[in-house]
């Protein structure tokens, strides 16, 4: 987050000199999935799926497997149907499962303890629940009962980067101290079998999975101790309310559980209002999109990856993690950018100095994003 006084610098060679000491950094990322994992041609022979156009729906998703929990099948060889009580257990059983899992990696990757988490913030939309899962995860990881904590529910695919916005602001304001943000979407708990296009489209594109990732700042005298991390720069929000409606996880009367919808016009609205975001990030900043180096972009699914790569004028080596994330788990939710994230720190590409931009999409229409530096 920028403060009062706060510039960006102009260097001889044009790229330009962001200082801010107060900012925060990541210091480590942790992900876990399903053991079930499913190809696409294996999810339509166990929905049996005939119709020409969902096959190509699934089949031209670029994915090309999903870990998922799915009920077990019946004598007819079809998925048993789940209550929506069923359902949220599930949430409950499997979220906590992977959110543990993703918080232990994390850690690791941190060089960091379960004592060392003094506020943890969770993020779900693929479920509700009263506790949450930040309540239920410290007694789960038997963590400090004075543990910090916060629940974000219900906001989507956008919300991992309004919850990081969160963290940070967290641990900005507590120097030395680590902030956890943990993703927790058991998109699997929201799936509806009726054969419609409308389902069709979300069962195609979904997958289950975690991602945990730590957050702190340096005290005065620890300057020298930084993670390795990026340093949180900035955060910036699009909202398109003309598009409220396009994306929603509502109640589905006909088969009386929740449900997602996806307009088909998604991407291209996204994708349209994408440059706009961007402008917005920068502004007064002094950097240009081109001298972004690294870009982190929720796998949404193809077609709005390749809008928003279209209209932001990326190429496709911009977005690789972001495909390879939708090649291998499909659409992670609010999860999903944290995955791209890793990959990116694990080919150890990022030089010190290098700008990367980490974005999310989701229902609002929303269009969140950060600006960061290694």
């Amino acid at each position: 987050m920028f403060h009062p006084g706060h510039r960006a610098r102009r260097r001889p060679g044009g790229l330009p000199q962001l200082t801010d000491p107060a900012a925060t950094r990541l210091a480590g990322v942790g992900t876990a999935v399903p053991e079930t994992v499913y190809t696409q041609r294996q999810l339509l022979d166990m929905l049996a799926v005939t119709d020409p156009r969902v096959r190509s729906v699934f089949l031209n998703s670029s994915i090309e497997q999903r870990g998922l929990t799915l009920p077990t099948v019946g004598p007819d060889g079809a998925p048993v149907p789940e209550s929506q009580g069923e359902l949220l257990r599930k949430h409950t059983e499997q979220g906590l499962a992977l959110g543990r899992a993703a918080i232990e990696n994390c850690l690791a990757d941190a060089g960091a303890q379960l004592s060392d988490v003094r506020y943890l913030c969770c993020v779900t939309s693929t479920g509700f629940l009263t506790p949450g899962f930040s309540a239920l995860l410290i007694k789960e990881l038997s963590m400090d009962v004075s543990c910090s904590r916060l629940d974000v529910v219900g906001m989507g695919c956008n919300a991992g980067l309004n919850a990081l916005n969160a963290v940070a602001g967290w641990a900005r304001s507590h120097p030395g101290e680590l902030a956890l943000l943990v993703c927790v979407e058991v998109c699997s708990a929201a799936y509806v079998f009726d054969g419609t296009m409308r389902s069709s489209v979300v069962n195609s594109l979904f997958g289950d999975g975690a991602a945990a990732v730590a957050v702190t700042a340096a005290a005065d005298d620890e300057e020298h101790e930084l993670p390795p991390g990026p340093a949180l720069l900035h955060f910036s929000s699009r909202i398109i309310p003309e598009a409220v409606d396009a994306m929603r996880y509502d109640w589905d009367d006909q088969h009386g559980k929740f449900s997602f919808w996806l307009d088909p016009q998604v991407p291209y609205v996204v994708g349209a209002h994408a440059p706009g975001a961007l402008e917005g990030l920068l502004h007064g900043t002094g950097v240009l999109p081109s001298d972004i180096n690294h870009w982190v972009v929720h796998s949404g699914g193809k077609k709005v990856v390749d809008s928003v790569r279209i209209n932001l004028g990326l190429t496709r080596h911009d977005v690789r993690h972001t495909t390879g994330v939708l090649r291998d788990h499909g659409n992670l939710s609010s999860g999903s950018f944290l995955f791209s994230y890793q990959r990116l720190a694990a080919e150890g590409r990022a030089a010190p100095g290098d700008l990367g931009v980490l974005m999310t999409m989701g229902p609002g229409s929303t269009i969140e994003m950060a600006l960061a530096r290694w």
